[in-house]
């Protein structure tokens, strides 16, 4: 696994799963290419993701595993979707994801997982996702791009989301579809796991 660096409440670090090196490999390569062309020194990265110059600097070095709330935070400074960071060598033909090889993010707190069901590859406006909240678990979701959706379906378990002022709850079977460029956050108020699907729509074509 990557090297640990001493985590804080905001810049913590978590283990990737079994596929932790693999992944940390494409997010460095990836994030050193896209800010080196928006031609942004570590420090100004730094200044407009709200993450450390010395987090984003480890990130580069490929001695640091970021979680997802980091990840969405360079993101959005460098104004590119989340999948750029995590986008492979484009390839041809059939793309089958073995689910040992997937891409599993985790949150600060490891009670939130999201895997991708898709390849990072070429140009989309959707991305699908299976996201996974562990009993009692919360995730604070920062605002999206303007204009990104989000549609959801839960499997098992319990659901409570809220998108800005207003709260819902969802049970299996049950989806939701709602404008994510609003703070949100996914709590599971149960003593079960929640297993969900995610489909993420954006305005315009990424990638």
């Amino acid at each position: 696994m990557a090297t640990k660096l001493e985590p804080s409440l905001e810049e913590g670090e978590s283990p990737f799963a079994e596929s932790g090196d693999y992944i940390t490999e494409i997010v460095k390569e990836n994030l050193k290419l896209i800010r080196h062309t928006k031609g942004y020194s570590l420090d100004k990265l730094a200044n407009r993701c709200g993450v450390s110059r010395a987090m984003l600097s480890q990130i580069e070095q490929g001695k640091s595993v970021p979680t997802i709330s980091v990840l969405w935070k360079i993101a959005n400074g460098l104004s590119v979707p989340f999948s750029e960071l995590l986008k492979e060598k484009r390839q041809e033909g059939v793309h089958v994801m073995k689910a040992e090889h997937s891409k599993v993010l985790f949150s600060n707190s490891k009670v939130f997982a999201s895997r991708a069901l898709f390849p990072f590859l070429g140009n989309r406006k959707t991305e699908f996702y299976e996201l996974i909240l562990k009993p009692g678990g919360h995730e604070v979701a920062e605002p999206h791009k303007t204009g990104t959706t989000e549609n959801i379906v839960v499997v098992t378990g319990k659901l409570r989301l809220r998108v800005g002022e207003k709260v819902v709850e969802l049970d299996p079977k049950d989806s939701v579809f709602f404008k994510a460029d609003v703070a949100h956050e996914y709590s599971n108020p149960t003593d079960n796991e929640t297993l969900m699907y995610l489909v993420m729509d954006y305005t315009d074509e990424i990638g």
